[in-house]
Formats: structure tokens, sequence, C-alpha cells
């Protein structure tokens, strides 16, 4: 089985990917954040690291998920390749921070490994409002996060948004964390492990 966690930069995917990881046993696969060649300069010169930010994301995603269907293991992972695609390079494009030639190239090589990629059987989406995000990502003190701004966590928030609604490539649940605190309370993650519950006992 494979199930994965989408949602934007401060929604805690990783801190719940974790403690799933640990309650069910799954073996947790995580982006590679800190192995990022690309963030750093990314974060200080949007424009010109935006495309070879991306592909490293397309390229690290695509070999997590080949290497999850090779497993045959019960695997969670920390955000999808659909992100990538569908909310990330678009929104950088629209911004103008990715040209129309890159941004034409990334979408070409995304259509192609989306043919050879299966969607997780369960999709968690975890739901939250700017102002959470912002207090989430001040949190955790990523230096290299310092920069982002409003604007841009607001249009990457509608931007999911977006796709949530129209996404239709299997099972979806959707957590919205403005009043959970599921690190702390041991009963808003419960909450979270019984709703997932649910969902896993349709799979069969």
């Amino acid at each position: 089985m494979h199930v994965a966690i989408a949602g934007n930069i401060g929604a805690g995917k990783t801190t719940l990917t974790k403690l799933l990881s640990k309650h069910y046993k799954w073996e947790p696969h995580y982006e590679s954040v800190d192995e990022n060649p690309y963030l750093d300069d990314f974060y200080g010169e949007m424009e010109r690291w935006s495309f070879n930010l991306q592909v490293y994301f397309l390229n690290s995603r695509f070999r997590q998920i080949l290497e999850i269907r090779e497993s045959g293991k019960e695997i969670i992972q920390d955000r999808t390749i659909y992100e990538d695609a569908r909310i990330f390079a678009p929104n950088l494009h629209a911004m103008g921070l990715m040209t129309n030639r890159d941004y034409k190239n990334y979408s070409s090589l995304f259509e192609l490994m989306e043919q050879l990629v299966s969607p997780p059987d369960l999709l968690i989406y975890l739901r939250g409002s700017i102002s959470t995000l912002v207090g989430q990502i001040h949190k955790r003190g990523r230096d290299y996060e310092n920069s982002i701004s409003i604007d841009y966590l607001s249009r990457l928030n509608e931007r999911y948004e977006a796709w949530i609604t129209d996404y239709s490539k299997g099972k979806l649940l959707i957590i919205d964390i403005d009043n959970l605190d599921f690190v702390k309370n041991q009963e808003d993650l419960g909450t979270i492990i019984d709703k997932i519950d649910a969902q896993i006992h349709g799979l069969f």
C-alpha cells in the first residue's frame, strides 16, 4: 500500500509522515530537502534557479516512486510528484520566475514520467490557512525559508485548493490543520488515525 501526504510549505507533512510511519509501521519516504543542492540558491535568486530546482525535485520524486513500486512494502510518502508538476512549477511560470521554454521542457518531462507512475492508494491533504503555515515555518526556523513571502504562500495555497478540488486519481482524505496540533495533542493525532483507518478499510 502506498499512502502519500500533500500540503503547502509548513503544513506539517514531514512530521505527520514520521508519526504515521511509527503508528502503522509503514516505511517512510521523505522529501530530499537537506540534500537538495539548489534550495539556498533558489530562495536567493528564484528566476535563475527555478528550473534547476524543479527538475531536481521531479527526478528525486520519480526515483522514489519507482523504488516504492519495486519494494512491495507499505509506504508513506512525504509530498507527491503531482505537487511539483501541478503546483510549484506552474506557479513559478505564472510569476515570471520560469521561462516559457523551461516550463514547456519541464511539463514535457513530467508528462512522460506520469505515464510510468501509479498514484498513491490514499492521498492525505493537509489544508492550512496562511497564518497557520507562516507560524509553523517560523517555528521550524530553516534559514532558506526566511525569505518566503506571504504572496508566494498564498499563490501556492490557491493552486493546492484547485488541484485538490479536481483530484480523481484515488482515495482522498482532507485534514484541516488550523485547529489541530497532532504533535502535542494525542487526541488530535488519534482523530487523524481514525479517519485514515476508515479510508484504508475501504481500500480492501
